[in-house]
């Protein structure tokens, strides 16, 4: 059976843009992560959004830990995604505090353990900010491919949350090849 070229053509960037995030220096990393607080704290503060979801960056994503703390400080609801865990492909979102405890999910990403009176509906989030692999100008976000994100933000112009995607410079290219179910963003802060 032969391999759609899009696909293809996907799958090689998502190695490409991977490759690149995880060849930044600690220093370039730390660098990036304290850029992207200060951005993302004034994109925040001109929206004047309290429910805030990040992610805890792995495989080289610009990192958030600084942007959390920051948050914490400041009295926002930071939320974290959660594998949905009776509906296959979805993320929930739980609030995350200082003393939440994490596990690693099947994907050995950190996750806050499941407790039901911690879930904030979608609808009660300001800001989605997520991470990505590569995007362009267009606000097109290239994901890990399982779409986790991609349902998540399904229809988000309908709803109450802006998504917004955290992504170092170099995982910037002119044109990202977009497929039909690929949900553009609605703004991209890089660093």
């Amino acid at each position: 059976m032969q391999q759609n070229p899009l696909a293809i053509q996907r799958r090689n960037l998502r190695h490409l843009f991977r490759q690149r995030r995880r060849s930044l220096t600690p220093e370039q990393q730390q660098q990036a992560e304290i850029q992207i607080c200060e951005k993302a704290l004034a994109f925040i503060n001109q929206h004047q959004a309290q429910n805030i979801a990040l992610y805890l960056a792995v495989d080289g994503e610009i990192g958030t830990a600084t942007l959390i703390e920051r948050l914490w400080a400041e009295g926002k609801e930071v939320c974290l995604p959660v594998l949905h865990p009776f509906s296959l492909g979805h993320l929930l979102f739980l609030r995350y505090r200082p003393d939440s405890v994490l596990q690693a999910n099947k994907f050995n990403i950190n996750e806050p353990k499941l407790d039901i009176r911690d879930v904030i509906p979608s609808h009660k989030l300001d800001i989605i900010f997520t991470p990505l692999v590569a995007f362009d100008q267009a606000g097109n976000r290239l994901g890990m491919g399982g779409g986790f994100y991609d349902r998540t933000l399904c229809d988000w112009q309908c709803k109450s949350f802006l998504p917004i995607g955290l992504a170092h410079q170099c995982q910037q290219l002119e044109r990202l090849p977009a497929e039909s179910w690929d949900i553009p963003l609605a703004h991209i802060l890089s660093a």
